[in-house]
């Protein structure tokens, strides 16, 4: 990797995990839960919501995680529903933000001939990596990522305290799949797919 590229690197991961978890807080704020404002997490400002290793791990791996947003599902009409929204959030948040980016890319095409341009479609194209990577690791269904909760709200009542239980064991699986490289072959399907996705979004 070029220090140019991890130049470009470092505004585009503040970029991608601000809006991820400012997105988890602003749901949760939606649905009544004011923690997240308390707190100060309600800003794009990366000051916020940066974690130092889960942004090294972005610019390593092009995976990784921020400091996460508190949530208080007590104030949620529908504990699981809002749960399960408010784990969403931050994936969506960052496939849309891959979209316009990718929009981007079709409409200045004209400046990526000049010098400065090249540097621009690299950063563009560095956006949207790095969303949509973020948005992958964090849909993988285990404790604590957001796919956990996205899974645990779609499970009938029933399993849901059996599924909780994974909670315990969910951080030392993941450190396993970081260290093996198995989250690499766990997110690449789902990088993949999300990519299609924006591919077909509308492109005005």
């Amino acid at each position: 990797m070029s220090i140019q590229q991890v130049i470009l690197m470092v505004p585009a991961i503040l970029f991608a995990v601000s809006v991820h978890e400012f997105s988890h807080g602003m749901m949760a704020y939606r649905l009544g839960d004011p923690t997240a404002k308390y707190q100060g997490r309600l800003t794009l400002n990366p000051l916020a919501h940066l974690d130092p290793l889960g942004a090294l791990m972005l610019v390593l791996f092009r995976f990784g995680w921020a400091k996460p947003v508190m949530v208080n599902p007590l104030y949620f009409k529908d504990r699981r529903r809002g749960m399960m929204m408010v784990g969403l959030a931050g994936p969506l948040a960052n496939v849309i933000s891959a979209w316009v980016f990718r929009i981007l890319l079709r409409i200045l095409p004209s400046l990526f001939s000049l010098r400065i341009g090249l540097v621009l479609h690299q950063f563009i194209l560095l956006n949207i990596a790095i969303n949509l990577g973020l948005a992958a690791f964090n849909l993988i269904p285990i404790p604590p990522l957001d796919g956990s909760k996205i899974v645990a709200g779609l499970l009938p009542a029933r399993y849901e305290t059996r599924f909780q239980r994974l909670e315990t064991y969910g951080p030392v699986v993941l450190l396993v799949l970081l260290f093996t490289g198995l989250a690499s072959r766990l997110m690449s399907p789902i990088v993949s797919f999300l990519g299609r996705l924006i591919s077909i979004f509308p492109r005005f």
